[in-house]
This record gives C-alpha cells, sequence and structure tokens, in this order.
C-alpha cells in the first residue's frame, strides 16, 4: 500500500463521515423536530419505547445521537429514567440501518435490475437530484431533502473510496497478521472500543470495518469481536453529554454503558462457549458487508430481547453507580427553563420546539400576572399581590434563560421559517418581560391606595375598568398572534392600540375635570395616572409583538415607517377596524 493509497483511503473515511453527518443533519431537519417529540410524549410502554428508539435512530442514523438527546429528556424532567431505557434499547437496534444500507455496496450480478440497487450505480443519480433541489428548488423542506440525497451519495462514494484504497492491502501480509491478532475476542473488543470512541459512531465504525471487508482478510473470528467493542464505544457520547447534568440524566448514560457491557458480556460467553463444542464453520471464512450487518443487528436484537425483560436491574445498577444526594428541589419556573437543555441544540429543529414551548409558559405567565394586578385595584390582597411578584420572577429568569439559549441556538443551521421564528422570540420576551414589570406597577398602586385607604369614584372605577377591559383583550389579541403566527390578526392590533391611547387621553382629561369640581384629590390624581400609564405601555408592547410576526417574515423590521403606513387616512381598513374598537370600548 503506497502513499497514495493512504491518502485516497484518508480521503474516503471523511467522505464517510462527512456524508453520514449531512445525511442525518438533513433527516432531522425533515422530521422537523416531530420524532423527538414523538420520541418524548410515547414512551410509557416498553415496548413503544424500543420501537420509537429503533424508528427515531434509523431517521436520523445515529444511536449515540438518540441517546443523548434521551439523556437530555431525563435532565429536563421530561422522561423518566424507567421510559428511558426502553429508548436506549430501540435506539441500538435502529442504528444497524445504517449497516445494511452499506451491505448494498456487496451486490454481485450482471443483471441490469439488480445492478440497480447497487449504490455505485444510483448515488450519483441521488447526487444530481440532490444538487438541483439544492439549487433551484425554493422550498426549505426540498433543499433538506436535497441534503439527504447528497449526504447520501457523498457517504457512498467514501465507503467505495475506502474499499478502493484497502484492497491492495489483501496482499500485504503484515496487514493480515495484524488483523489476525484482533482474533482474541478481548483484543478485538478493545479494537472496536476504541474505533467507536474516537469517532464517536457505531455505524461510522461498522461502515469502516465494512470497507475492510473487500480485503478478504476480515473473517467471521476478527470481525465478531471488533463488532462486540463498537457497541461499547458507542456509550462514551453518552457518558460525556451526562457530564453536569443531574442524577437521573447521568443514570440514563449508564444504563446505556451497562446495557452494551451487559449484553456484549453475555453475548460473547454464549456464542463462544457454542463455539468450543459446535466449531461454527463460518468462523474462519472471509467476512462480507452483509455478513457485518448480520452479526451487528443479530447481537443488538439479541441484547435487546435478553435484558428488556430485567430493564428494572438495568435501573437499579444505574441508581447504585450515582447515588442520591441531597439536592434542592428546584422552582417550578428552573423545571420550566430545564426544558432548554444544551445538549437538545445538537438537534436544531427539537431544541426551537422546546423554545417555543418555554416562550408560550413565558407569555401565560405575563398574562397571568397582568389579570391578577388589575383585579387589586378593586379588592387589593397581600396574598395576590405577592403572587404578582412571583409570577414576575418566573418571567424575569424565562427572558434570561430563553435570551441566552435562542443566541446559541441562532449559531445553528437552520432552516427559513426556524430561523424567522427564532428572531421571533427574540423580539418578544423581551415585550412580554416589560409587560409583567408593569403589572409590577399597577400592582403597587393599588397598594398605595391600600396602605393610604384611597378610594377612586364610582365613576373613575367604571372609566378605568373600560381601559382595563381593553388592554386585557390587547394582549389575549397578542398573546394568539404570537401563538399562532397570525399575520391577519395582527393587522388589528395597532388599531386598537390607538383607541387605548385616546382612552388614556381621555381618562387624564376626565380627572382634571373632577379635579377641579374637587370631586377627588391630586393624590388619586398621581395613582390614576400612574395605572393608565402602565396600560398604555402594556398597550404598547401589545403592538411590537404584532408588528414583529407582521415584519420578520418579510425580512423587514422597520417598525416606525410600518406604522405609519398602517396609520395612513387612507388605509380604510385600519380605519374601519379603530372605528369597531371605539364603539366597543366606550367611556360611560
Amino acid at each position: 500500500m503506497d502513499f497514495f493509497s493512504i491518502l485516497s483511503l484518508i480521503g474516503g473515511l471523511a467522505l464517510f463521515l462527512y456524508g453520514m453527518n449531512v445525511m442525518g443533519d438533513g433527516l432531522a431537519k425533515v422530521s422537523g423536530g416531530k420524532m423527538e417529540r414523538i420520541l418524548e410524549t410515547l414512551t410509557s410502554n416498553p415496548l413503544k419505547a424500543v420501537g420509537l428508539g429503533a424508528a427515531v435512530t434509523a431517521v436520523i442514523q445515529s444511536s449515540s445521537a438518540t441517546t443523548v438527546m434521551v439523556v437530555g429528556f431525563v435532565n429536563s424532567g421530561i422522561m423518566k429514567l424507567s421510559q428511558a431505557v426502553g429508548v436506549i434499547m430501540g435506539a441500538n437496534i435502529g442504528t444497524t440501518i445504517t449497516s445494511w444500507i452499506l451491505s448494498l455496496s456487496g451486490i454481485e450480478s450482471d443483471n441490469f435490475f439488480i445492478q440497480l440497487f447497487k449504490p455505485s450505480t444510483f448515488s450519483p443519480v441521488l447526487a444530481i437530484v440532490g444538487v438541483a433541489f439544492l439549487m433551484f428548488a425554493k422550498s426549505e423542506k426540498k433543499k433538506d431533502i436535497g441534503m439527504i440525497f447528497i449526504g447520501f451519495a457523498v457517504l457512498m462514494f467514501g465507503m467505495e473510496s475506502m474499499s478502493g484504497a484497502v484492497k491492495p492491502l489483501a496482499d500485504v501480509p503484515e496487514f493480515t497478521g495484524i488483523l489476525t491478532q484482533f482474533s482474541n475476542p478481548i483484543l478485538g473488543m478493545i479494537a472496536g472500543t476504541i474505533l467507536t470512541a474516537v469517532i464517536q459512531s457505531s455505524s461510522a465504525s461498522v461502515g469502516i470495518l465494512q470497507a475492510l471487508c473487500v480485503t478478504g482478510a476480515v473473517s467471521f473470528d476478527v470481525a465478531i469481536p471488533i463488532i462486540m467493542g463498537q457497541n461499547i464505544g458507542t456509550c462514551v457520547t453518552a457518558l460525556l453529554s451526562a457530564v453536569g447534568a443531574n442524577k437521573n440524566a447521568k443514570r440514563a448514560a449508564m444504563v446505556h454503558l451497562y446495557f452494551n457491557v451487559i449484553g456484549t458480556v453475555i453475548f460473547m460467553v454464549l456464542f463462544y462457549t457454542l463455539n468450543s463444542f459446535i466449531h461454527f464453520g463460518f468462523m474462519g471464512h472471509a467476512a462480507n458487508a452483509a455478513g457485518i450487518a448480520v452479526v451487528h443487528t443479530t447481537f443488538n436484537v439479541f441484547a435487546t430481547l435478553l435484558l428488556l425483560p430485567f430493564s428494572r436491574v438495568l435501573e437499579k445498577l444505574a441508581t447504585l453507580t450515582i447515588r442520591d444526594k441531597e439536592e434542592a428541589k428546584p422552582a417550578v419556573q428552573d423545571v420550566q427553563t430545564q426544558l432548554l437543555d444544551v445538549r437538545f441544540l445538537e438537534k436544531p429543529a427539537f431544541a426551537m420546539e422546546q423554545s417555543r414551548h418555554v416562550v408560550d409558559n413565558m407569555a401565560r405567565e405575563a398574562q397571568d400576572s397582568l389579570r391578577t394586578a388589575l383585579s387589586l385595584i378593586d379588592r387589593y390582597d397581600d396574598k395576590m399581590a405577592e403572587e404578582v411578584m412571583t409570577l414576575e420572577d418566573h418571567v424575569d429568569r424565562y427572558e434570561d434563560a430563553l435570551g441566552t439559549y435562542l443566541v446559541k441556538l441562532s449559531q445553528k443551521d437552520l432552516n427559513q421559517k426556524d430561523s424567522h421564528d427564532l428572531s421571533i422570540m427574540l423580539h418578544c420576551i423581551g415585550d412580554f418581560e416589560r409587560i409583567s414589570d408593569h403589572a409590577v406597577n399597577i400592582m403597587q398602586s393599588a397598594k398605595e391606595m391600600n396602605a393610604k385607604n384611597m378610594k377612586f369614584s364610582d365613576k373613575a372605577l367604571q372609566e378605568l375598568h373600560v381601559i382595563a377591559k381593553a388592554v386585557e383583550d390587547i394582549f389575549d389579541s397578542a398573546y394568539k398572534v404570537f401563538a399562532g403566527q397570525d399575520q391577519e390578526m395582527a393587522k388589528s392590533v395597532e388599531p386598537l392600540e390607538q383607541v387605548i391611547d385616546e382612552l388614556n387621553m381621555e381618562l387624564k382629561s376626565r380627572h382634571i375635570r373632577r379635579l377641579r369640581e374637587g370631586k377627588c384629590t391630586i393624590e388619586q390624581g398621581f395613582v390614576l395616572s400612574d395605572i393608565t400609564t402602565s396600560l398604555e405601555r402594556i398597550a404598547d408592547h401589545c403592538s411590537n409583538i404584532a408588528v414583529c410576526i407582521t415584519q420578520v417574515p418579510e425580512d423587514a423590521f422597520d417598525t416606525h415607517s410600518y406604522l405609519e403606513h398602517m396609520k395612513r387616512e387612507d388605509n380604510s381598513e385600519f380605519q374601519r377596524v379603530m372605528e369597531e374598537s371605539r364603539s366597543r370600548y366606550q367611556l360611560p
């Protein structure tokens, strides 16, 4: 094997690993986080968990990625440790799909139709179609499908390149001698473990072994121990991801390790014990790509069938390894922000789903704080006032956690829709936080009135109820606009915001009249002004949210010019909605 053959081997390996990565990312984008969401919700039954783990891994082409996701689920409290066990077992079965795909490269036939199934035949076609989708398709989904095709083609070209580079090794006695050493089960397992731990993918390491099979020097007695070690080596990724996680997440990673180690030990003991009596004839035969796939699948199915009934035992072992310690019980908001697990960033589509969920919770708590604060104007209650402060603290924490997480997520490869949604969330979380701040201001005004035994006149209170109702309604509309990305509904927010501005000015004018007539005091006026100003500013933030929903998808964010355009006198629709709002919120 000369220098140029070595370069060809390294280049083939690089293409193989890159193609696998591109194909996996493309598949994950097409799934749009849906597979992970299914994984999260449908894992109560152990058999379902195994099936779902296998399906998700088959889609994203990586048992390591699935296991890391599971560690993240357990760490964030989405999934229980007992649910994780079945998924981890299923992931090991799902990863065998790659080896079966790669085994197609070993198809040998003169038949035209059979040759069509050989990757070297259809990979160029997929590459051309993928490039065409990537260059000319406007749909993001088609572009992602194009990436899948290109990734698969690159992967297969890499496989062919590796196979071509190692073929001359068949005539090198030293190479054969090295491989013979791996027929020792212990050495073979160690070699497989190290290889997989380095490249962090059992699918890739099995693919490399399949490529080596073309030399004819890899017999089954060499391949089997290496495959066993590859299953152990794949645990390294999950173990690394569990560093810094909570105890249950660490236990999930340990379950993965124990499952593979125990399964491997039992399989090896049974297999080699039987071999010592029966002497399997195939052990000395040269392995091929299909044979590697069969061994890989057989082991993983065997280990799952054997250990699934003992999943509780695996949990117990993991619990004994990672013992309970006194941990502070996380606050409610901390539990919510745990959904923003950094491990999910490796699957941006799912990380976006989690972010949307957390922002939704943030918006709801901001809405609760507003409603609670407004109720205090009529009847002050210390406990409810404390609830407003608690909600505001929650919202502040949400904003801090989301801001940091979304900035990290923005650096990932997102499709156009997710990129727009991320921009919207980054803009809107500040508005939701400011709304909760103004709710606190309203609560403090109510508290001041209670402390000074102040009361508004019945007339003033009725007027205040009108603007308060308008603000509650505009927040409700803004929330629906945000949650549903409803651009049509967004057009109704600004007219109502204008009406609230008018109500604010009118309330202040009426107060001045009452002040001149001696019907109220200056001190009452200050409190009323504080409340109405807070309400008017809440409406402004609701308007910001609606404008954001309208402008970001158009890649334009000039709030001033947009609002100027909206408010033009010749904008009949705006004027119509504004008149409807005026009639709906009339002062008594």
